[in-house]
C-alpha cells in the first residue's frame, strides 16, 4: 500500500497551535472564537481525508509524522476535547508564570504546546524564553502533575516531580487519550465478528447479565492494533467500543474478553463526571460496578499477568 506524503501539514499544525496559544491566554475564550477554531481544524482534517480518498487510501497510509498530526487534529474536532485542551494549556501557562514570579525568573515568552508526542515532554529554555511541549495525554492531569512538569522545565529534574509525572503517565486517564489518538488513523473493518470471539454475542450476554438488557448496543469493533498496553476503549462521541485484536485469540479465556467489554460498557453507562475542572471517568460508582463482574479478581489477575509478558506493557484496567 502506498505511503502518502503531505507537504504543508506541519505548517497547518503550527498555525493551529498559535491560535490555541492565543485563545489559552484567557480562562474563558469566547464561544465564537472556539467555534471558528473548530471550523478551521475540521476544514484541514476534511482536506486531508479528501487527499487520501483521491489516492484510494486512508489516513493510515500517511507518513508517521503526518499520521500523528492528523490524529491530533481529528481529536480536537470534538468540542469536549478542544475545551479540555484549551483549559489545560491555560493552566500550565498560569502555573509557569506564577513559578517564575515566585523564583524571580525574568521570562518574556512562555509557550505551551500539547500535541501527539512520541514521548512525555520536551523543554527548551533560554534566558528569556521557555518552550514546553507535552504529550496530549496530559490534558486531564491534575494541577499537581502539571506543576511538576513545569518545575522540571524551569529548574531541572527532581525525584518528587519525576515520580508524579511517571505515575500519571502510567494511569488509565493518560493511556485513554493515547489510545484514542492511536485508533483514529487505524484502518477498521467494522465487523464485530472476530476469528474466535463475536462481540455482538458477548455484548448481548454481558448486557443481559449486568445491565438487565437496558443498554443500547454501541458500535462494536475489533481494533487492528495488536497491543498489551490497553485492551479496550470507549469513544462516546461515536458511541463506539473498540476491543484490541490481541484478545481475539484462542489462548484468551472468554471471561477475560467479557470483562474488558464490560469495563468499556461501564464507560457508556456511567459517562463522564467533571470534578474540580477535571474530567473523571473512573468514579467511585464506576469502580463499585466494575467489581460486580463475577470473575473480577481472576480477570484482573489474568490481564495483568498477560501484560507483564510484554516489556512495553503497563496494566490496562487498574492502576
Amino acid at each position: 500500500m502506498q505511503t502518502i506524503h503531505l507537504k504543508n501539514i506541519k505548517t497547518q499544525q503550527r498555525a493551529i497551535l498559535h491560535r490555541i496559544s492565543n485563545l489559552a491566554s484567557s480562562p474563558t475564550p469566547s464561544t465564537t472564537q472556539i467555534q471558528e477554531l473548530t471550523q478551521t481544524i475540521t476544514q484541514v482534517v476534511t482536506a486531508i481525508e479528501k487527499i487520501c480518498a483521491e489516492s484510494q487510501a486512508t489516513p493510515a497510509n500517511l507518513t508517521r509524522c503526518s499520521r500523528h498530526i492528523y490524529a491530533w487534529m481529528k481529536f480536537l474536532t470534538h468540542e469536549s476535547n478542544l475545551q479540555l485542551h484549551l483549559q489545560t494549556t491555560y493552566k500550565i501557562k498560569k502555573i509557569a508564570q506564577t513559578l517564575c514570579e515566585i523564583h524571580q525568573q525574568q521570562l518574556v515568552n512562555i509557550n505551551i504546546e500539547l500535541t501527539h508526542l512520541a514521548g512525555l515532554c520536551k523543554y527548551k529554555r533560554s534566558l528569556v524564553d521557555l518552550n514546553i511541549i507535552l504529550s496530549e495525554g496530559f490534558i486531564n492531569a491534575s494541577d499537581q502533575t502539571l506543576e511538576a512538569l513545569v518545575k522540571v522545565a524551569l529548574f531541572g529534574k527532581c525525584q518528587h516531580s519525576i515520580r508524579l509525572i511517571r505515575n500519571y503517565a502510567e494511569s488509565e486517564e493518560y493511556s485513554d487519550v493515547l489510545t484514542e489518538l492511536d485508533f483514529i488513523t487505524e484502518v477498521i473493518v467494522e465487523n464485530p465478528k472476530g476469528k474466535y470471539y463475536d462481540l455482538n454475542e458477548l455484548f448481548h450476554k454481558v448486557n443481559h447479565e449486568y445491565f438487565a438488557s437496558s443498554l443500547v448496543k454501541p458500535r462494536l469493533i475489533w481494533g487492528r492494533i495488536q497491543t498489551c498496553r490497553k485492551f479496550g476503549h470507549y469513544e462516546s462521541a461515536r458511541d463506539k467500543v473498540m476491543i484490541a485484536l490481541t484478545l481475539d485469540n484462542a489462548s484468551i479465556p472468554e471471561f477475560v474478553v467479557e470483562f474488558v467489554l464490560y469495563h468499556e460498557l461501564l464507560h457508556k453507562y456511567h459517562g463522564a463526571t467533571w470534578i474540580n475542572g477535571r474530567r473523571m471517568v473512573h468514579t467511585a460508582d464506576f469502580r463499585r460496578d466494575e467489581r460486580k463482574f463475577k470473575l473480577y479478581k481472576e480477570a484482573e489477575e489474568w490481564l495483568n499477568n498477560f501484560s507483564s509478558f510484554n516489556k512495553d506493557a503497563i496494566p490496562s484496567l487498574r492502576k
